[in-house]
């Protein structure tokens, strides 16, 4: 194993036998495997990927992509049917937050034993533990057997050993979607905390954003192969192509996915690289065109009814504009052509910086409300107005269409990086960050 990966996967697979009924398996302990009563289930197939010492890498995919079958595996919690995993530090995971606690045992007592099962002797483990008792924040409960206590409850004790193994490898598997958001918060500035102290961190998550926000790179996983690895903001970006996909269109962007593969890396460095904000000599406060201004990580999910139709930000005086001012009023609008009739018609935007984070943007009505009725053949213009807060930078505009087909809200047409745009400086320019919240600042002498 290479001494800069904490984890090596090579053609790592995992079969599992599907057994109709209880006899078929009786059935097949008594075969000596001349018949199989059994069907096989592949959940990962030949995935190989590595994870460099002190990087975090998110994996996304459907349900019943691998993710947790992988994961497992490489916590030594299922064995491989072939291939093989290598780790190099002690692991933590967050799996299933609690399901290795004993009910009839106190808090205090799961810790000890939870933690033993980390690698931490008792000597450690009570050098620890008020650490992890501060953490969890249960008071008295601590020394309640853990079948008194809520879901919740249960989910910070887990979490509070998890975190406090100082484990050079920590494995995240949909763990932080629990608990109210202060906690959830709290467990994320830990993680981040880890991440500076050079902790391995392989993190599942259904939340793009969260993935964009938190991994260095990304893997994505369907049907147990993996499909492609890379700059999160690329990966995720064929994950939601995915997942909206109609059933029949879904192998074919799988092949679109998969001949992309060795390209991602470079694709999304370069589209970064030509969303890099040029030096520019402050000032004007005209806003202007430039057409050689154009994204080049543009993804357009699959029509579902509509088409979105040349989206564009607007001045004022009704020109176009890529380079705008902070502190002026802009217009971003697209048109929407309909190929079948729907109901509930709503629209949206997103404003994203160019790692793929999600700045804000709106919906067209609240869910329930929007258009009662679009027609096969009709085209709607839709138009956002918003004041332009950003500070300098580069940014992004998505453009999105959901409507009823049936009984079920679904995106119609959806375009991710539809737009791209720059904010030009302003002269004697104090604010900083990405959003200009018009601080004023007021310095006294006191002397």
């Amino acid at each position: 194993m290479s001494s800069e990966h904490a984890i090596e996967i090579e053609s790592l697979s995992k079969c599992f036998h599907i057994y109709d009924t209880p006899r078929d398996r009786l059935l097949q302990m008594f075969s000596m495997g001349e018949k199989k009563y059994f069907r096989e289930f592949w959940a990962l197939k030949a995935a190989s990927f590595s994870v460099k010492r002190g990087e975090t890498v998110g994996i996304v995919g459907r349900n019943g992509s691998g993710k947790s079958t992988l994961l497992q595996l490489i916590c030594g919690t299922l064995n491989p049917t072939s291939g093989a995993i290598t780790t190099n530090g002690r692991i933590a995971a967050l799996l299933e937050l609690g399901s290795g606690f004993n009910p009839e045992f106190s808090g205090r007592e799961n810790v000890f034993m939870n933690a033993a099962v980390l690698g931490l002797s008792q000597e450690e483990t009570k050098r620890r533990f008020h650490d992890i008792e501060s953490f969890a924040e249960i008071g008295d409960f601590i020394d309640q057997p853990v079948k008194t206590y809520s879901s919740g409850m249960m989910v910070r004790l887990a979490f509070a050993v998890a975190i406090n193994v100082d484990a050079q490898i920590l494995i995240i598997d949909e763990a932080l979607a629990v608990g109210d958001e202060l906690f959830q918060r709290k467990c994320y500035a830990k993680i981040e905390a880890l991440k500076q102290l050079g902790a391995t961190i392989l993190f599942v998550s259904h939340s793009g954003g969260t993935v964009i926000e938190f991994c260095d790179r990304a893997v994505l996983l369907d049907s147990g192969e993996v499909l492609a690895i890379g700059q999160p903001k690329a990966i995720v970006s064929r994950y939601q192509r995915l997942i909206y996909a109609s059933a029949e269109k879904r192998e074919k962007i799988k092949n679109e996915i998969r001949l992309q593969l060795a390209d991602l890396s470079d694709e999304q460095q370069s589209a970064d690289a030509q969303a890099e904000p040029e030096t520019v000599e402050a000032a004007s406060s005209n806003d202007f065109f430039d057409p050689n201004l154009k994204p080049q990580s543009t993804v357009s999910y699959e029509s579902n009814g509509a088409l979105i139709l040349e989206p564009a930000i607007y001045t004022r005086a009704n020109k176009p504009a890529n380079t705008l001012t902070r502190g002026e009023h802009y217009f971003y609008r697209y048109k929407v052509r309909f190929s079948k009739s729907v109901s509930n018609v709503r629209f949206g935007m997103m404003i994203k910086t160019t790692s793929g984070f999600e700045l804000g943007g709106a919906a067209s009505s609240p869910v329930g409300g929007g258009i009662v009725h679009a027609a096969a053949g009709q085209e709607i213009d839709v138009e956002f107005q918003f004041n332009c807060k950003l500070n300098i930078g580069t940014y992004f505009l998505n453009a999105g269409v959901t409507g009823l087909i049936g009984e079920e809200d679904t995106y119609l047409h959806r375009i991710i990086d539809a737009y791209l745009f720059k904010v030009s400086p302003t002269e004697n320019d104090t604010a900083t960050g990405v959003v200009d919240f018009d601080c004023v600042s007021t310095v006294k002498d006191i002397f």
